[in-house]
C-alpha cells in the first residue's frame, strides 16, 4: 500500500524513497555517466546498463544492506572488514551503449528483459542469459515490446532516425510501416473502441496516433426503392448543414492565432531606471546597496477571462518581490496590471538576464460553459545594472576569453551607454564591470581587428558579459539592417578549468553536508547531558548549573 520511487542521480547515485520519505542511498560502483534504468518485480532488482556497456542487475535486498552513500569516502580496507560492499547480481557485456531497457511479462510468453542497443536488439532472461538478439541494419530511436500474439513470442514495436516503423515477432520482421518523424517515445494504447493505437512522440512535441490496418465490415447496405428526389429539401438542409459547420468551426478553431487576434495578451514593461529606493529583501547578497528594476505587467482581455492567474519567473539567484498573482474574472475589453520588483537575492551572478510572465486562464463555451483551459506568456529582458555597475578596468586576469566578429569593432559609448561615462574618452574601447559579490570583468575592444576580449579572475564570471555582448552587438546591427553580421569563437574551450570548478562546488556539498551530520550528533549529545543535568539537581539548589558552560566547553570547542 505505498509508493516506493527511485531515482538516479547524474553522479551514480540512486536515491530510494518510501513516498515522501527518504529511504537510503547507495553509488553504484564504477560510474560514469547515468544510463537507462528499470526494476524487475520478478526477481526484486533494478537493471540498467553501465557506461562499460555492460548489462547489471542489482538485488533491493543487496541495496539496502550495502554501504550508504554517505560513507562513500570509507577506506577500502574499512569496506572489506564491514561485509556491505555493493555487489552486483548478474552483468552481461553487450559492446554497445543502451537507448532503452525494459522488463515485460505477457501470458504466452516468459518474462524477459529487452536492451535496445545503438545497433543491435537483445532479449535477455531473468538470470541475465541470452535468449536472443537481432542485428540491426539501421540506427534505432526507439521501442516497445507491446504483446505476445503467439505462445512462446513476444512483439515489438522498433523506431529509427530514418522514420520507419518496425514490427518485429522474436528477431523475424513482421510488417514495416512509414512515419512522418523520427519518434523519441512510442506506446501502444486502447482508446475507446480502438485497439492497438500506436502513439509516437517527436523531440519536437508533434504527438501522433496510428492505426495499422482497417476492421472488416460485415454490414451490407439494404436496396433502396427508387424514388424522386426533392432538391428544395435537399438545398435547404445543405444550408443548415453548412451553418452548423460553420459555427462549430468558430467555436473550436484549433489553429494559433495573431497577437493582435489573441483572447488574453500579456505584456511586461521593465524600467528604464533602477529603483531610487530598492525594494531588495531578504538578499544574501554581501554588498553596501543591492539595486532593485519596477516591471510593470499588463493583462488585456477580449474575452471573458475565469480564474485567471499570473505567475513571474525569473532564475535564480535573481529574486521578484511577488511571484504570483490571482485575479478576479475578467469581463470581454478589460485589462490589469500589475507592479513588482526584481532584484539579486543570492550572494552569485545569475546565468542570465531573462525573466518570463505566464497567466493560466478558462474560457467558457457553449459546449463547456466550465471553461476551456488556456496559457498566454511573455518573456522581458532585465538590465545589466541591476547585478553589477562600472568599474576601473582590470589589466591583468586569470580567465580571458576572445570573441572573433565579422565587422569592425563598434564604440562601447555606443554599445554600453549606461556603463561609459561620455567625458572620459579612454573608455571607448575599455570597460569594467564589478558584480555585487565583489568579483570583476574587463571587457577590451581591438583597435587593430575585428575582436572583443573578455578577462576576469574567476571563469564563472566570463559568462554574462559575454551574452550581453553578443546581445547588444546583433542589436546594433540590427537597427543598421545588417544581416550577415556573425560572432564566433576560435579558441580552445576551457574545459579543464570549469571541471575545477565543479569539483570545488562539490567539495563545498559534500563540507557542507558533513558539518550538518556533525551538528546533528552534537545536539543528540546536548540533549543527553540536559537529561543527567536535570536528573542530577532534581532535588538539589540550583547553584551548581552555574558551572555549565564549564561542562560544556569541550563539545562546544569540538563544534
Amino acid at each position: 500500500g505505498r509508493d516506493l520511487i527511485c531515482i538516479q542521480s547524474m553522479d551514480g547515485m540512486l536515491m530510494l524513497f518510501e513516498q515522501e520519505s527518504y529511504a537510503f542511498g547507495r553509488f553504484l560502483p564504477g560510474f560514469l555517466l547515468p544510463g537507462p534504468l528499470t526494476y524487475s518485480s520478478r526477481t526484486d532488482s533494478f537493471i540498467t546498463v553501465s557506461s562499460c556497456r555492460q548489462v547489471e542487475s542489482y538485488k533491493y535486498q543487496v541495496l539496502a544492506f550495502a554501504t550508504d552513500a554517505d560513507e562513500r569516502q570509507e577506506t577500502e580496507q574499512q569496506k572489506r572488514s564491514s561485509g556491505k560492499r555493493l555487489v552486483v547480481d548478474w552483468v552481461l557485456n553487450i559492446g554497445e551503449q543502451a537507448l532503452d531497457i525494459c522488463v515485460v511479462s505477457f501470458n504466452q510468453a516468459v518474462s524477459s528483459v529487452f536492451v535496445l542497443g545503438e545497433r543491435n536488439f537483445f532479449c535477455l532472461k531473468d538470470n541475465g542469459q541470452i535468449r536472443f538478439m537481432k542485428k540491426l541494419d539501421y540506427s534505432p530511436s526507439c521501442f516497445i515490446p507491446y504483446c505476445s500474439v503467439k505462445e512462446g513470442t513476444i512483439n515489438t514495436l522498433i523506431a529509427n532516425h530514418s522514420k520507419m516503423l518496425n514490427v518485429y515477432q522474436d528477431v523475424t520482421l513482421k510488417w514495416a510501416t512509414q512515419l512522418p518523424h523520427i519518434p523519441v517515445s512510442v506506446k501502444v494504447a486502447n482508446l475507446r473502441d480502438l485497439k492497438g493505437v500506436i502513439v509516437t512522440l517527436s523531440d519536437n512535441g508533434h504527438l501522433q496516433c496510428s492505426y495499422l490496418g482497417t476492421d472488416p465490415s460485415l454490414f451490407q447496405a439494404p436496396r433502396v426503392d427508387s424514388r424522386e428526389i426533392n432538391y428544395e429539401e435537399f438545398e435547404a438542409e445543405m444550408k443548415e448543414l453548412q451553418k452548423i459547420i460553420k459555427e462549430a468551426t468558430k467555436a473550436q478553431d484549433i489553429l494559433p492565432k495573431s497577437e493582435k487576434h489573441r483572447d488574453l495578451i500579456v505584456t511586461a514593461e521593465v524600467s528604464p531606471d533602477l529603483d531610487a529606493e530598492s525594494q531588495a529583501i531578504d538578499s544574501e547578497v554581501k554588498a553596501e546597496a543591492v539595486p532593485s528594476v519596477t516591471v510593470k505587467i499588463t493583462i488585456q482581455s477580449r474575452v471573458t477571462a475565469q480564474k485567471p492567474d499570473l505567475a513571474v519567473c525569473v532564475q535564480a539567484p535573481l529574486a521578484v518581490t511577488c511571484d504570483q498573482f490571482v485575479f478576479d474574472d475578467l469581463e470581454p475589453d478589460s485589462s490589469e496590471t500589475v507592479v513588482l520588483s526584481v532584484f539579486l537575492k543570492g550572494n552569485c551572478s545569475p546565468s542570465e538576464l531573462e525573466g518570463n510572465c505566464m497567466v493560466s486562464y478558462n474560457t467558457p463555451t457553449e459546449l463547456n460553459p466550465e471553461g476551456i483551459p488556456k496559457v498566454a506568456q511573455c518573456s522581458f529582458r532585465l538590465p545589466l545594472r541591476l547585478v553589477c555597475s562600472p568599474a576601473q578596468p582590470s589589466k591583468a586576469a586569470n580567465h580571458k576569453l576572445t570573441i572573433d566578429t565579422n565587422k569592425p569593432p563598434i564604440s562601447f559609448l555606443t554599445i554600453f551607454p549606461d556603463f561609459v561615462d561620455p567625458s572620459e574618452d579612454d573608455q571607448s574601447n575599455v570597460l569594467g564591470f564589478q558584480f555585487l559579490n565583489g568579483s570583476k570583468t574587463t571587457l577590451l575592444a581591438s583597435k587593430t581587428s575585428q575582436r572583443y576580449r573578455i578577462q576576469s579572475d574567476q571563469l564563472e564570471d566570463l559568462w554574462l558579459i559575454t551574452k550581453e555582448l553578443t546581445l547588444r552587438l546583433e542589436e546594433h546591427f540590427k537597427k543598421q539592417n545588417c544581416k550577415d553580421f556573425a560572432c564566433s569563437f576560435s579558441g580552445l574551450i576551457p574545459l579543464q578549468e570549469y571541471f575545477e570548478l565543479i569539483d570545488r562546488h562539490f567539495e563545498l556539498r559534500l563540507n557542507a553536508e558533513k558539518f550538518q551530520e556533525l551538528l546533528s550528533e552534537r545536539a543528540v549529545q546536548f540533549r543527553a547531558i540536559e537529561r543527567r543535568l536535570l536528573t542530577r539537581f532534581k532535588d538539589k539548589t540550583p547553584a551548581p548549573l552555574q558551572h555549565l558552560d564549564t561542562l560544556l566547553e569541550g563539545t562546544f570547542r569540538e563544534v
